[in-house]
């Protein structure tokens, strides 16, 4: 009930602060006199679709701590506390980032997840489950893994990608709506009243079947990001442990309860490769083999 609750909340205040936009811009009417304003759809488009990106980015701390039951850190009450604060405040130092909130989470799936709106700003929680089963050299990789992902930018460059994909989504799911009106009443102009049923169902059939071909490239992007983070984990820890961390993962179940968007270091859904925000396990590691005789890796990786 809570996520449920939690996910109504931030679709209403998107639509608050995208109307609110909306208005002072004067881009809500983008079809008049029977005709499609490209340039008035496309920032509508572009309002809503920024918008959502941006205030899911805004709030991901808040989100997370919530959803996720996030326990944060703040004055360590025993020696395993403070072993994870000074850890993540080491690699942190060493990534060039501020220290990030630490926090530990409720479940017996071992996994993790960085999130926060920019790179000095940040959150990084680790399950209990991968606290009590990992060792601490896995931990370590672990916690480099999520500060790679933190000082790569990737929860804003992420964002970033949605945006653009929302807007184009809904900027060419529309003119497809648009076309099929007029194609419905034979091309002619229906200057007395608005759009017609066709363009309704035209644009929300285009947008389903572009939403689903969209978030191809987020996952595809995503993957990518992913290569980077485990690069940096381990030149910040350590090559061998983070090889070990993802080997262990293997050996446990995949699935877990996590919010895809809080996946950071879990293993993909079973939506097929083309949807999965992960590569698997096995690529993972042989990119990390691959990789360990080129001396560029951590400036290509943190650049």
């Amino acid at each position: 009930m809570l996520r449920i609750g939690l996910f109504l909340l931030t679709n209403l205040a998107i639509m608050i602060v995208a109307g609110v936009v909306i208005n002072l811009l004067g881009v809500g009417k983008f079809i008049s006199h029977g005709q499609l304003n490209l340039q008035s759809l496309f920032i509508f488009c572009a309002v809503f679709g920024f918008t959502g990106s941006f205030i899911s980015l805004f709030i991901s701390k808040w989100m997370a701590k919530r959803s996720m039951g996030v326990e944060l850190i703040e004055n360590p009450r025993n020696a395993d506390e403070r072993w994870l604060v000074d850890t993540v405040a080491e690699l942190a130092q060493k990534a060039g980032i501020k220290m990030p909130e630490v926090g530990v989470f409720p479940a017996e799936e071992s996994n993790a997840f960085a999130t926060g709106w920019n790179r000095n700003d940040a959150l990084v929680a680790v399950s209990l489950g991968l606290l009590q089963r990992f060792e601490r050299d896995e931990v370590r990789a672990v916690l480099a893994h999520e500060i790679g992902h933190v000082a790569n930018g990737d929860m804003v460059t992420l964002s970033l990608i949605q945006g653009i994909v929302n807007t184009f989504v809904m900027f060419f799911a529309r003119i497809v709506g648009f076309a099929i009106d007029k194609a419905l009443q034979g091309g002619r102009d229906n200057e007395s009243s608005g759009p017609g049923i066709g363009y309704y169902v035209g644009s929300f059939v285009a947008e389903i079947i572009f939403g689903i071909l969209a978030s191809m490239i987020v996952a595809a992007f995503s993957r990518y990001r992913e290569y980077r983070a485990d690069e940096a984990g381990a030149h910040l820890a350590d090559r061998n442990a983070m090889i070990r961390a993802l080997q262990r993962l293997q050996l446990e179940s995949g699935q877990t309860s996590m919010p895809a968007s809080m996946q950071a270091f879990g293993i993909a859904g079973g939506m097929g490769r083309l949807f999965a925000s992960h590569p698997p396990l096995e690529e993972r590691i042989q990119a990390l083999r691959n990789g360990h005789n080129n001396p560029d890796s951590l400036r290509q990786s943190l650049s």
